[in-house]
């Protein structure tokens, strides 16, 4: 009996010793109390070598999911790229193969009036079937507030297998949406597709049609180079901090800035920084300027 139910004394004993190694540990190295002493742990952990940036990245990217809502980093309404049920499959599929994404809002009248999202590959079934019906091809949207937090977000995601839902404000009025790519990428930061750069393809792309695919980390002198452009590099180094100061906040995809006679268009960016841009001239420079000139010149 003795052996199956110790003392009181033995019990205690083991508790006892447990609670004073607690209090040394604490004494020596205490607990952080705040998210902040956490980060700041783990930035010095860094600093030490103990983990490497893209871990340190990663971590705070995590905790900032769990701060930020869908309102921060959604695709506004006015830059989403959606198809109109009453357009006919050669009508939009130019639009879709220009855009190149793999799925699309699909809405009947107005963009308030989402009606399902269809996914690029279903159109190949338009080139194989005689008949066609895009609402029958259409699955189901997936409506969320602006509030929604993105952990929880990530959480729906993942549950429900889906890629993609409608931002909707407190009217019910279609505000933006946003992806699950979207989501990963305030954690993990940008993430590449078959359409992104690869290590040896540099840092400027042209495409056939006169636009350019430039990564944001591009210096300002190598663009200046390749643009023949004079912007100044004393406050920023990079061509992505450079737009980002135009800008006056960290912009979202779809956001669009001139500068002199280049128009910038953000493909890529999270929360904290802008990842790519596509540039192109503006074709109204030119006549711009010969507006400008005085007569006779």
């Amino acid at each position: 009996m003795n052996d199956s139910y110790p003392s009181r004394r033995q019990t205690d004993k083991p508790q006892e010793k447990r609670s004073l190694l607690e209090r040394l540990t604490d004494f020596i190295s205490p607990e952080p109390d705040s998210r902040s002493e956490l980060l700041e742990i783990l930035q010095d952990a860094h600093a030490r070598n103990l983990i490497d940036a893209d871990s340190l990245s990663m971590i705070e990217g995590v905790f900032q999911v769990s701060e930020l809502c869908a309102r921060d980093i959604m695709i506004p309404r006015a830059q989403m790229d959606a198809i109109n049920i009453a357009e006919s499959p050669d009508e939009f599929i130019p639009f879709v193969l220009e855009k190149e994404h793999s799925r699309y809002p699909v809405y009947d009248g107005n963009r308030d009036n989402v009606i399902g999202v269809l996914l690029a590959k279903d159109l190949l079934r338009y080139y194989a079937e005689e008949e066609f019906d895009v609402r029958g091809m259409l699955r189901p949207a997936v409506f969320i507030p602006e509030s929604k937090r993105l952990n929880v977000l990530l959480h729906d995601f993942r549950q429900n297998r889906n890629h993609i839902a409608i931002v909707v404000d407190e009217y019910g009025g279609v505000a933006g949406l946003i992806t699950i790519e979207d989501v990963l990428e305030q954690i993990v930061g940008d993430i590449e597709d078959e359409y992104d750069f690869d290590e040896e393809s540099g840092n400027i792309i042209a495409s056939p049609d006169g636009r350019f695919r430039v990564r944001a980390l591009t210096e300002i002198e190598q663009f200046n180079e390749s643009f023949g452009t004079h912007y100044p590099d004393e406050e920023v180094d990079t061509i992505g901090g450079f737009v980002t100061n135009h800008f006056g906040h960290v912009p979202h995809r779809g956001e669009k800035v001139r500068i002199d006679d280049l128009i910038f268009e953000v493909l890529r960016a999270d929360a904290r920084q802008v990842h790519m841009l596509l540039v192109r001239r503006d074709p109204m420079a030119g006549q711009r300027e010969a507006v400008l000139q005085p007569p006779g010149t």
